[in-house]
């Protein structure tokens, strides 16, 4: 009996939308099991290098938590490219100026690196607030496994 891989035809097909509601979440648990959404491992018939993941809508990203000091101590960094082009934002700073860039890094951080995982984080949608764009494809509410209340 020989080992059954989905292609990538069949995964597109397969295909869900999931929509998490990130409010009262902690970053890091919420990206691990978004990462997990995105990749398909939840499902029985995960491939590791097929794109078999779902699409997930995340709403409420201005209202995750961070814990401890991460807030004023963990540091965004971005360089241009030129001498001195290093700018520095705290956590603080990324939440209220674009509160979704901060999930959407979580969450690219923790899939593949390279072609794969650029492909599969186009797949995540975030929104700071309530309402997003993506109801025609009835997404399903996905219930999180730990939410800090």
């Amino acid at each position: 009996m020989s080992t059954y891989f989905k292609t990538k035809e069949q995964a597109a097909k397969d295909r869900n939308w999931y929509v998490v509601d990130a409010k009262g979440a902690r970053v890091g648990r919420i990206a691990s099991e978004i990462a997990t959404l995105i990749r398909g491992k939840h499902k029985p018939d995960y491939t590791p290098h097929v794109d078999s993941g779902d699409f997930v809508v995340v709403v409420n990203a201005e209202k995750v938590v961070f814990t401890g000091r991460k807030t004023t101590d963990k540091k965004y960094y971005s360089h241009s490219g030129y001498i001195g082009g290093l700018k520095t934002e705290s956590a603080a700073e990324v939440l209220q100026s674009h509160p979704e860039r901060v999930l959407e890094r979580a969450v690219r951080g923790m899939l593949p690196k390279g072609s794969l995982g650029r492909d599969m984080v186009k797949k995540l949608k975030v929104y700071a607030g309530e309402e997003h764009p993506h109801g025609a494809q009835n997404p399903a509410v996905y219930k999180l496994k730990y939410v800090q209340s």
